[in-house]
């Protein structure tokens, strides 16, 4: 998950938060821009509209997921090794 504000883009006056599809490669853009496209997501992490958008990769910002990580994790006692 990416938080995309103006360092992104001058469009994010108001940022948003995406989960990144694909980068679209086989568009030619300025030097250091490039096209992605996105799922924009809502406050839950939850899809809330799909986009193409024109953005400088730098400016993208790395965000935890809602309610910390969604991976499963290993309840102690349920191996045999930790009998």
């Amino acid at each position: 998950m990416y938080l995309l504000t103006r360092e992104a883009s001058p469009q994010f006056a108001k940022p948003i938060t995406v989960r990144v599809i694909r980068e679209l490669t086989d568009r030619h853009t300025y030097y250091d821009w490039t096209w992605i496209q996105v799922y924009q997501l809502d406050r839950n992490g939850d899809a809330i509209d799909r986009r193409e958008l024109f953005v400088r990769p730098a400016g993208l910002r790395l965000v935890p997921p809602p309610g910390g990580s969604r991976s499963p994790r290993r309840r102690r006692g349920t191996t045999g090794s930790d009998r």
